[in-house]
Parts: C-alpha cells; structure tokens; sequence
C-alpha cells in the first residue's frame, strides 16, 4: 500500500506553539492541552483536535502547560510570572500561583493534590493545592533558569533540566539533589515515561535516553538537525522527534534506524509528544499550528477515514486514497 502521512491541522493560536500535553485515558476519550506565546492556552479533544475552550487569564505568554491524568484540572505556567490552576471542565480560574520571575513549566502529581513549577528565577516550588495559601516548599540548586520540571518514582522525586546545562534529579522530602547529569548545551526537552522509568531528553541534534532512576544513558541517537523535542510510544517501539527544519523524524527504538520523515510545519517543531493510546502523535510549532499525526498511516482513527472509494479502486490500485488536507 502506497500511504501518505495525512496531519490534522489544529488552528486558533496567533503566535507559536511552545508546549503541549495530553490527559490520561478518561471515560470521555482524552485531552490535548497546548500553550502558545499568545497567552490562550487551548483544550482539545485529543483523537481529534477539535477545539473545546481556551482559558483566559493570563497577560504574557504561555511556556507551558499541562492536564492532570483524568482531565479534570488544568495548569499553565506563564511570562506573567505566575501559574494558574484551572478547572479543565468548566475553564473558569481556580488558583493564581504568584512568583518571582517568568515561570516555564508545571506539572501535577498523580493526586492532582499538588502542583510543581519551575521557571527563570532557578527555583523549584511544590505547592500544595488543598492549602493553596501555604508557602510552597522550595529547592534551589540551579544556576540557571529552568525549563522543565517534572514529578517521577511515584512523585517521590523530581526531575529538572536548566539552562545550566544540567538536569538534576531531587528527593521530595529532602530538596537535596540526588543526581546531577552534565551536558555541553543546554537541554531543550525532557519526557519521562513511568512504565519502564525511561527519560527522554534532547539536546543539540541529540535525543537521549536514561534510565530515570539511576540517570544511566542507555541509548543516543543523533538527528539531521537541531532538535527541540522528542517522544517515546508507550509500546516503546519507536520514537518521534521535531525541530529546526520544520520535519517530524520517527525513529525505531530499538536499531535507532530513521523510519519516515514528515513535513507538515510552515517553522520550526517546538513540541512533540504521544498520545496516551499511541494511535497519534501531536507537535507544536513556530507555524502557530497544533498538527495531529497518525501513527499507523491508513488507520480508521478518529477523523481519519482512510477507505478506498469505489472511483478511484481498480484491481491493480495499491494506492490508498486520504484527502490532502484535513482542518480540524
């Protein structure tokens, strides 16, 4: 079968698109959540990419955002120095988290009961979310600003890639850093995968993986350009990975052999990820646009209706037709 990689097109955002994440499983489908430079982070239903809501609030741009697993709560971390919280169902504002300086990254433990951020003032901060009034516990290490921080080993610790070069894995109870993982450039992406505890981090043209535990690389992989993110299926047999030329690479895992490429993005790719079904992979883009990608090619799989009409069927077509262009 001859099959061409069909992206959905996720329009709305007028700036680019700077992160992106999706939900857990819930009994409605799951969500996609992204944030944008423009200041709108946006909710989407995740197999499709239709819009949902966008939440207003924030006065600077967005760097990042995250759903807690079963969609409920949404958090966004912004230039406004702040964070907020947000009820994911209804989009109205639940907590204005008040720092120091721009704020880059959030995450939510798996309770939802507690939300970690990080950002340009070097500090992490956990902030517990039934005494939102509280002072946040802090751990200070960085020498730089932080870009991403996330909870891991059952949100005993945490996992933080800096400016500094560094990512740094802390003990919750403590604020000590446990490990310290050194690199000549800096960072730009980190996924953790809890199955398998596997880190995914790309730096330069590299994307790396770690075991998440012990910090120990077990592999690297080197891309034909810079790299801004990269992703690991959940059945991690392969990987995705975007950047500087506008392209999404797939990759198998296992040999490390480039298996497709794909050009879809008007700009550089800032943001990749999986979702929680593995059926697709979103990326984020300097475009503006959000774009849905099919894992399996030619899969009936939420808007993608991949059948072969009866006109353009002959006995000896192998071809099978997608239309060029889906809008989502």
């Amino acid at each position: 079968m001859a099959m061409r990689q069909t992206p959905l097109t996720c329009s709305g955002h007028t700036r680019p698109v700077v992160d992106l994440a999706f939900s857990g499983i819930t009994p409605y489908g799951y969500f996609l959540i992204s944030a944008c430079k423009d200041g709108k982070p946006m909710l989407r239903q995740g197999d499709t990419g239709d819009w949902i809501g966008t939440f207003l609030g924030h006065k600077g741009a967005v760097w990042g955002a995250t759903l807690n697993k079963e969609a409920t709560k949404a958090a966004t971390a912004a230039a406004d120095f702040s964070a907020k919280v947000w009820d994911a169902v209804t989009g109205e504002e639940v907590l204005t988290l008040a720092h120091k300086h721009i704020v880059k990254t959030v995450d939510f433990t798996q309770d939802s009961n507690s939300l970690l951020t990080g950002g340009n003032d070097k500090m992490l901060r956990i902030y517990d979310l039934n005494k939102p009034e509280a002072e946040p516990q802090e751990i200070s290490g960085h020498t730089s600003a932080i870009k991403k921080a996330l909870w891991c080993n059952n949100d005993q610790q945490i996992l933080s890639a800096a400016d500094d070069k560094t990512i740094r894995l802390w003990d919750k109870t403590s604020s000590e850093a446990v490990k310290t993982l050194t690199f000549d450039v800096a960072v730009s992406s980190m996924e953790y995968i809890p199955d398998g505890e596997i880190l995914v981090i790309t730096y330069g043209k590299t994307v790396a993986f770690y075991n998440a535990h012990s910090l120990e690389l077990i592999k690297t992989v080197d891309a034909p350009t810079s790299i801004h993110s990269a992703s690991l299926h959940p059945d991690k047999d392969f990987f995705v990975a975007g950047g500087d030329d506008f392209k999404l690479y797939k990759y198998d895992y296992t040999t490390k052999e480039e298996m497709e490429s794909y050009k879809g993005h008007f700009g550089p790719v800032h943001c990749v990820r999986f979702s929680p079904d593995g059926e697709l992979y979103a990326s984020g883009s300097e475009d503006g646009t959000l774009r849905l990608w099919q894992t399996a090619v030619g899969k009936t799989y939420g808007l993608w209706k991949c059948v072969l009409p009866d006109e353009l069927a002959s006995e000896n077509s192998d071809t099978l037709y997608c239309p060029t262009e889906i809008k989502a």
